[in-house]
């Protein structure tokens, strides 16, 4: 019986990988979507966040199930309310991904993203990827220190965030109302992405050490 309870806890996380994996690729054909104004691309990314929507539902059902056959204590109470905290982060995430899909669409077939803040975006999406597949890690492994890294990936988006709003804000930028609201949006989506990620370590945090405001650096862990 204690046997299939931990296959039940384990199946939780393998569920978090594989959304993990959703979101990533969602964030990796949207940023692709806005940048080139791929219409289809976009269509797709649109479309596929209901499987998103339909993993989270999945796995927070499962572990209301087990929440009440189970009873869990310690431990194992923890990695059920982790895992349905993250499920939400990760959907959040989707959701994310999505808004930026639907920029593109909206402004098919011309791109929202102007010539000169390109590299700075794609290098937003890049972060935002990378983001998605450690997370998925830090979830196997429980791995302090990779979830400490997370953090760091999140001060990289902030800073192309800030780049993004230092170009719109300065005395040279001469695009329109329309393309200044879109690029601000977008970049504010991807800062968003990273700050969900950062909410997802920081569960992680909490169901190793059971301290819920437990820093994320682990040598502070330590000290």
């Amino acid at each position: 019986m204690r046997d299939l309870f931990h296959s039940e806890l384990d199946q939780l996380a393998e569920r978090l990988q594989e959304m993990c994996g959703l979101v990533g690729a969602a964030m990796g054909s949207a940023t692709r979507a806005l940048l080139a104004a791929d219409l289809r691309l976009a269509e797709s990314v649109i479309a596929a966040d209901v499987q998103i929507d339909e993993a989270q539902r999945e796995l927070d059902e499962r572990a209301v199930a087990i929440l009440a056959r189970q009873a869990p204590v310690a431990t194992d109470l923890r990695v059920v309310v982790a895992s349905l905290r993250m499920s939400s982060s990760l959907e959040r995430m989707g959701d994310l991904a999505r808004h930026i899909a639907l920029l593109a669409r909206l402004r098919y077939p011309h791109t929202a993203i102007p010539g000169d803040l390109e590299l700075v975006f794609a290098e937003m999406g890049a972060t935002a990827q990378r983001i998605a597949s450690k997370a998925g890690r830090v979830i196997a492994t429980r791995d302090l220190a990779l979830a400490a890294e997370l953090a760091k990936d999140d001060d990289a988006l902030d800073d192309l965030h800030r780049q993004v709003f230092a170009a719109v804000s300065s005395d040279g930028w001469s695009a329109s109302p329309e393309t200044t609201a879109d690029v601000t949006l977008a970049s504010r989506f991807f800062e968003r992405y990273g700050d969900h990620a950062v909410s997802l370590a920081k569960r992680i945090t909490y169901l190793v050490t059971g301290d819920v405001d437990g820093p994320l650096d682990p040598a502070v862990s330590a000290g």
